[in-house]
């Protein structure tokens, strides 16, 4: 059997889980990551050197990696991170490798594929954007002795750690510079996967980024979106399975999903809550496919081999309706 192109859309450690398991399905795998991160080594390379942040791109490079002596030992060096608070602490090396590669070649793609290949990588990633990008959001409760008052908060970190309800999120510049070997590997892949990971800062921001929008709602490839393992946490406490598939349709009214991966010790077996799901789900034109999916050891952590199974399960019976396992 053909093994499927396969374009994974997310960042940190959500696109790192859901490479790892694809990795083990297909090699034909390109991963294109959010560029909004404005936090730890990371934010500190993007605000000095005005470059895309590289944390997300680094670790998607490091779960494409060959399963050989080389690419584990590459992809180890690329994760180490320098120790104390001096100038070089808490930077990866992968990070300054990469902004390396950034200056002296004055290509991000052209940089990033080098590191590839020095991973010996199953696989391509590329940014979603060719420019650092900025989350906005509206948020109400954010001040948490104001828990109606409704305001502005900036920046991929401030998003991710308020505590109120996100309503809405804009990307800045508006609109962003797309990444055209982004865009097209959507319009060239069997499959299209949106998530695991951070629902506002990781997912959401894919579908903000007009050209890749496009591409996703025009692309002949299956769609799929896998729910996380953890559902009430950080930017989405409160939100129900069901509420994260209302906010993507909120944001994209036009995108149609063939499946939702969800693991069902995480929905429960709550009646509505299954219904409410399938029923937000029906309305994305897509069916839910329940597969245990976490690691049964650590909590709101995939398990590898489960979901390289769901995937690969997902992808070869994608006909087949929603049903429990």
């Amino acid at each position: 059997m053909k093994r499927p192109a396969v374009a994974a859309l997310g960042g940190g450690h959500g696109l790192f889980a859901s490479l790892e398991a694809l990795r083990l399905v297909t090699d034909q795998i390109t991963a294109i990551v959010t560029v909004a991160d404005d936090g730890g080594s990371s934010g500190r390379l993007r605000e000095e050197y005005d470059i895309l942040p590289p944390g997300d791109l680094r670790m998607a490079l490091a779960a494409l990696c060959d399963n050989s002596e080389w690419g584990i030992a590459w992809r180890d060096a690329l994760q180490h991170r320098f120790p104390g608070k001096g100038p070089m602490g808490g930077h990866a090396l992968g990070n300054l490798i990469i902004a390396g590669l950034w200056d002296s070649l004055g290509d991000p793609i052209k940089g990033l594929d080098m590191v590839g290949r020095l991973l010996s990588a199953r696989g391509r990633v590329l940014p979603m954007s060719m420019q650092p990008l900025r989350i906005d959001a509206t948020v109400r409760g954010a001040d948490p002795e104001k828990p109606e008052e409704v305001q502005e908060v900036s920046g991929q970190v401030a998003v991710a750690q308020t505590p109120g309800q996100v309503l809405n999120l804009r990307l800045f510049p508006d609109p962003p510079q797309p990444c055209k070997e982004a865009v097209d590997a959507v319009l060239d892949a069997d499959w299209v996967i949106l998530g695991p990971g951070s629902w506002f800062t990781s997912v959401m921001p894919h579908l903000l980024v007009p050209d890749l929008l496009d591409a996703l709602v025009i692309t002949k490839a299956k769609r799929m979106l896998a729910l996380n393992v953890q559902m009430d946490t950080g930017e989405t406490a409160g939100f129900s399975a069901s509420d994260h598939l209302e906010v993507l349709r909120a944001h994209a009214p036009a995108l149609h999903l063939d499946a939702v991966l969800a693991d069902p010790g995480v929905i429960g077996d709550d009646e509505r809550a299954l219904h409410a799901l399938e029923t937000s789900a029906a309305a994305l034109g897509a069916e839910v496919v329940y597969k245990h999916v976490a690691d049964p050891d650590t909590a709101g952590v995939h398990d590898t081999l489960r979901l390289a199974t769901a995937y690969r399960d997902v992808m070869e019976r994608s006909s087949r309706g929603p049903r429990h396992q």
